[in-house]
């Protein structure tokens, strides 16, 4: 695993990169200077911009490491008296940001001002959940971040550069928006907390999306969700480098740079017995954790295969994920892996409902997952789904395209409802009762003598097949 610091440590086997070192050893076993006694004036940490970077694709990262690494990076940057941090809500539960925010509550106490899950459009967090994901912080420290009320306009990326990143199939200027809280708080540290994985939508997760996304509003999600239908989600899905992420890096660099933000980027895989290991964990001010983090992200997440899958079972848990705007997951990350024709099985018995919100639901609903040239002559012919870009960008995502079949499993959504959005229903009971997730291994097995490939958690991966994915 590697280690940086700024202070050179007493080791042959070591190299400056950019204003720190790096050097392959465990990180329990070094002790650092501890900067922050140092006068700010003789300080030049400031500039730095990747504070630690630990970890590689064999990494199977203790909490101990996670915990030190955070705190050696929080020491760097020095005495700070009012922190806000930003970490991803429950459908993120394994991404280990609940521990972190944890362990930056224990390094700060009371100067950890205010919690603010990056929830985009998803639902607030409950108090349980709160509990099971952060542990016994205050929940008076955390908010709720609202979508459409809460968010201020920093200013805007020009439609000529959203045009020429969407091919010319989009001409509308992209507004950087972000909750208030962020811009009004007095912060003089925002700690934005998340995992790096392949994503549907910015094609690698987190960054500057879990702050112009996940502190979002109406529009800047919307237009950002439907650049990334337009352009073609995979062609996106698994490339840091992608029109919406650069349209998200000129808001960054033109809107943002002000605000004190240090990201904090885990990597997480799994081992050959199929537990959850931290691969890696990245602390910066800038891309370069970003890029470093995806780059070790690919490596681990993202899984080819010489021969596409004919059947696909893919399971939901229910904790995490309890509508169809989050669990489609299952469909995104799986599907340049399926072959034509092919059938893909959705376990999701904590699904209950459509969209997190109101309007997200009864728009998809109205509409349904009936594939791009219905969703775009959708947007044409209703003022309400084009002024919700982001549920008709859901939609084009959650279909087919008619290349092979859906047999959603709901365990709270009739048959009814799901068929008359466009999917295949299979009864959930009888569904796992055959493709039983708690027997069945990640990969291939047999069932029944069927061959089918389990997939226990999409939202950790992107599959798919070499064709298809280099053509």
């Amino acid at each position: 695993m590697c280690i940086l610091s700024l202070e050179p440590p007493n080791y042959k086997e070591c190299h400056f990169a950019g204003r720190g070192w790096i050097w392959d050893e465990p990180f329990h076993h070094h002790h650092y200077t501890d900067l922050s006694s140092q006068p700010q004036e003789q300080r030049t940490d400031f500039f730095m911009s990747l504070f630690l970077e630990i970890g590689s694709e064999q990494s199977d990262l203790p909490p101990v490491d996670l915990k030190e690494g955070l705190f050696h990076a929080l020491r760097v940057l020095g005495q700070r008296e009012r922190v806000l941090v930003i970490p991803p809500d429950m459908t993120r539960f394994h991404s280990r940001a609940g521990e972190l925010t944890s362990s930056a509550y224990e390094f700060y106490g009371k100067r950890l001002r205010a919690v603010l899950p990056a929830l985009g459009t998803h639902a607030p967090m409950t108090a349980g959940q709160i509990i099971r994901m952060f542990g016994d912080m205050p929940l008076e420290l955390f908010h709720a971040h609202n979508w459409r009320r809460d968010v201020v306009t920093l200013g805007e990326v020009p439609a000529e550069f959203v045009r020429e990143q969407s091919e010319g199939k989009l001409n509308y200027a992209w507004p950087a928006q972000i909750n208030r809280l962020l811009v009004e708080g007095g912060f003089d540290l925002i700690l934005s907390i998340g995992q790096v994985v392949p994503h549907e939508v910015i094609g690698m997760a987190n960054y500057n999306k879990n702050i112009l996304v996940g502190t979002g509003g109406p529009d800047s999600i919307n237009r950002s969700h439907f650049l990334g239908a337009v352009y073609g989600m995979e062609r996106i899905m698994g490339r840091a480098n992608n029109p919406v992420r650069r349209v998200l890096n000129y808001a960054a660099s033109h809107f943002i740079q002000h605000l004190p933000i240090v990201y904090v980027l885990t990597v997480v895989g799994r081992n050959q017995d199929g537990r959850l290991a931290i691969r890696g964990l990245f602390i910066g001010d800038d891309e370069e954790c970003f890029q470093k983090a995806s780059q070790l992200s690919l490596k681990v997440n993202f899984f080819m295969l010489d021969a596409p899958i004919r059947k696909a079972v893919v399971y939901l848990d229910p904790e995490e994920l309890k509508s169809s705007w989050l669990g489609n997951k299952a469909i995104y990350r799986t599907r340049m892996a399926l072959a034509d024709g092919a059938e893909l099985i959705v376990l999701a018995p904590g699904v209950k409902e459509f969209g997190e919100d109101a309007t997200m639901d009864r728009l998809i609903r109205k509409h349904g997952y009936f594939g791009t040239p219905a969703t775009l002559a959708a947007v044409e012919q209703d003022p309400e789904l084009a002024a919700n870009l982001g549920a008709a960008a859901h939609l084009i995502h959650g279909s087919s395209e008619g290349r092979f079949a859906i047999t959603y499993c709901p365990g709270g959504l009739s048959r009814k409802e799901i068929c008359s959005a466009g999917l295949g229903y299979g009864d959930f009971e009888t569904m796992a009762k055959k493709y039983n997730p708690q027997k069945l291994k990640y990969g291939y097995n047999q069932v029944d003598g069927e061959e089918i490939f389990f997939v226990p958690n999409p939202g950790l991966g992107l599959w798919a097949c070499r064709g298809r994915f280099e053509a």
